[in-house]
């Protein structure tokens, strides 16, 4: 994605902005400071030394199997493998997908393309696909509420055509519930030069103009979580020319960052690690990551004086005909908070348990899997129950 120096002007103010700044989320800090600078710098030379990385070659065959097996080394094992042609040839989008424990049907796409056109692209978007990774390397042990999607798209040079093909072959088909759209395209700043500023983008697009102000909230949700978790400034700008754009063109919400100090060496032989700030695509990273779990909501594990409670709330019988005795083994000091979710992440019931035993009658609810989720001091517990 190249920008011209006309397009630079913001169609929208920050100080236009309404949204309120997030609070700082001490667990999202101790996840974010675990970035890893070296593994941002091995990443970066591997995906280097795989060349220029256009459809067809064996360039990005090789590029793309080094993603998928990052990604299995991780433990993740939800990988889809999408394929499609671009003039003729064969490749690949890769779609990794983490379910969310409350809302394991309504989705966070962390997305970025891996293709490249000219050179080997390490900043336009080798940047953007070892920042994925590393968020997913963070994420894979974290409990969120929401499902996050990892996508690494090919096709974008050619014009956006692997996540066209993904909106018109996946989203549309399966009416997928898409929270929001995060894309990371040239993130990797300029060589010699005090790169100290992201460019946080937001949907100015008048076609649809429905999800206009949806996109301009989480933007600027987006820009405070940079502020909290990295050592970044920040800019508004607006989004185009990248793979949000096939999913902002049907009303889905987007939102994604973009280097402030514009590389000149993109699509060319000179778009190289060497031309690049490696530092700065670790503060990316950071406030990335801060980002990622403040969307998804990313929970806390439980306390050390909170694990026996797993073993000591008690839903009986499970199976159950909807009839239903909940039992807490523990002093009740506070309510606790059970809300009920369904197999598509809706809330189906909600109730806060003020006794030591409750019966519950949910006979009016569908047969199916339930998630109970029970909240005490912040922290959640799930229970799967079968009615």
């Amino acid at each position: 994605m190249n920008r011209s120096i006309f397009f630079i002007i913001c169609f929208f103010l920050l100080s236009l902005i309404t949204a309120q700044a997030q609070i700082f989320n001490q667990f999202y800090s101790e996840v974010v400071e675990n970035t890893s600078s070296s593994n941002i710098l091995s990443d970066l030379t591997t995906f280097e030394d795989y060349g220029v990385k256009e459809p067809g070659t064996s360039a990005i065959e090789n590029t793309k199997n080094w993603i998928i097996d990052r990604y299995q080394s991780l433990g993740y094992s939800n990988i889809e493998i999408q394929p499609f042609t671009v003039n003729g040839q064969t490749t690949s989008n890769i779609i990794i997908t983490k379910t969310g424990s409350m809302y394991p049907k309504t989705f966070v796409i962390i997305d970025g393309h891996y293709d490249t056109v000219n050179g080997p692209g390490t900043n336009d978007n080798g940047s953007g696909t070892v920042l994925i990774l590393e968020l997913a390397r963070l994420l894979r042990d974290v409990d969120t509420e929401y499902s996050i999607k990892f996508i690494h798209f090919s096709g974008e040079e050619a014009g956006l055509i692997g996540s066209q093909y993904y909106v018109d072959n996946t989203v549309i088909p399966q009416n997928l519930d898409i929270k929001l759209v995060f894309n990371i395209d040239e993130v990797g700043g300029v060589s010699g030069r005090n790169n100290n500023k992201i460019v946080c983008e937001h949907d100015a697009n008048p076609h649809p103009s429905s999800n206009n102000a949806a996109s301009a909230t989480v933007t600027q949700e987006l820009a405070n979580c940079f502020i909290l978790y990295s050592n970044l400034q920040t800019e508004i700008s607006y989004a185009y020319a990248s793979d949000y754009m096939p999913f902002e063109n049907i009303g889905k919400v987007i939102t994604g960052i973009y280097e402030e100090k514009e590389s000149p060496y993109p699509h060319t032989p000179n778009d190289i690690l060497e031309n690049m700030d490696p530092d700065y695509v670790y503060e990316v990273t950071k406030g990335a990551m801060g980002a990622a779990l403040h969307f998804a909501v990313g929970k806390e594990p439980l306390k050390v004086h909170d694990n026996h409670l797993e073993n000591k709330i008690l839903v009986t019988p499970n199976p159950s005909n909807g009839k239903l005795k909940i039992s807490l083994e523990f002093p009740l000091n506070e309510a606790i908070q059970l809300t009920v979710f369904d197999s598509s992440g809706k809330s189906v019931f909600s109730q806060k348990l003020l006794k030591q035993d409750t019966v519950l009658d949910l006979k009016i609810l569908k047969k199916g899997i339930y998630n109970f989720v029970f909240v005490k001091h912040n922290a959640s517990i799930v229970k799967k129950i079968i009615l």
